[in-house]
């Protein structure tokens, strides 16, 4: 299976998923979005607002984006765990005003465009059959 799977399961609608952070003192947090994109193999996309996630981001550039989904079976689940590095982010500018546009109301609330460097990618469970069997 070619990454470009990769970013059609990963841009799929509707879906939620969560980015895992932690800040420089190791407390971790969660939180889910809705909106994140991948724009190719490598790079997530997403507007955050000025809370934690974005805090913590700001002290420890890592994370990990988890999506899933149920399978054809009620105890089948689908999904993949993308680990990446914070790579740019922008508080103003043309690409951040552009942005907040496409979300329409949402956009009142994102504060910052953030781009991560997608640099490692695991199954949802890793039982050694690789990520592309997680999401076929």
């Amino acid at each position: 299976m070619s990454n470009s799977k990769l970013v059609d399961y990963f841009n799929k609608q509707p879906r939620l998923g969560s980015l895992s952070t932690a800040n420089k003192e190791g407390k971790v947090n969660v939180a889910y979005f809705g909106s994140p994109q991948m724009t190719d193999e490598k790079t997530i996309v997403m507007g955050l607002g000025k809370n934690r996630t974005f805090a913590y981001l700001q002290e420890n550039p890592y994370g990990v984006f988890m999506i899933m989904e149920p399978g054809k079976a009620p105890t089948e689940w689908k999904g993949v765990r993308l680990y990446v590095k914070m790579t740019e982010c922008q508080t103003s500018g043309e690409k951040l005003e552009a942005f907040k546009a496409r979300m329409g109301a949402a956009g009142k609330i994102i504060y910052a465009l953030v781009s991560f460097e997608v640099y490692d990618i695991k199954p949802l469970a890793d039982f050694g059959q690789g990520w592309e069997k997680s999401i076929g």
